[in-house]
């Protein structure tokens, strides 16, 4: 994502990775995020490893795409060697630029990652402008 101050999406610290933090219901986790833009619209990309669909909730109010849900324990009670997968809470917000057509977002949820489609309205959209020879 480009860095100018016209930017169609806003977060801070994109580009790192927060350390999950404590709640009171446990373990709250900042998912990572890929960001492409296009001409058309912006793709979000977020990390969420053991994930479902219906672990997700994703809204957008007041101008910001709001990211939550949790991740459910993997294996039950199990005594592990070792352990990296983090379960609990995750949550993530995203400020959207009025350049972002939020009753076009959609997402989807395949193989732990979310991806989420945000158009750009079609004022801010480039297009070709036909010269006609004289």
């Amino acid at each position: 994502m480009s860095t100018n101050e016209n930017a169609t999406l806003n977060e801070q610290n994109v580009g790192q990775h927060p350390a999950p933090t404590k709640a009171q219901e446990g373990l709250t986790f900042a998912p990572r995020v890929d960001i492409y833009e296009s001409d058309k619209e912006l793709t979000l990309f977020a990390d969420l490893p053991g994930v479902r669909g219906e672990d997700v909730e994703l809204r957008f109010e007041n101008g910001q795409l709001i990211l939550t849900g949790n991740v459910q324990p993997r294996l039950g009670d199990k005594k592990f060697l070792g352990r990296e997968y983090g379960e609990g809470n995750f949550y993530r917000t995203f400020a959207l630029h009025d350049s972002i057509d939020a009753t076009k977002i959609v997402a989807s949820c395949k193989h732990g990652v979310l991806t989420v489609h945000l158009p750009k309205v079609e004022a801010v959209k480039p297009r070709q402008i036909s010269v006609q020879a004289m």
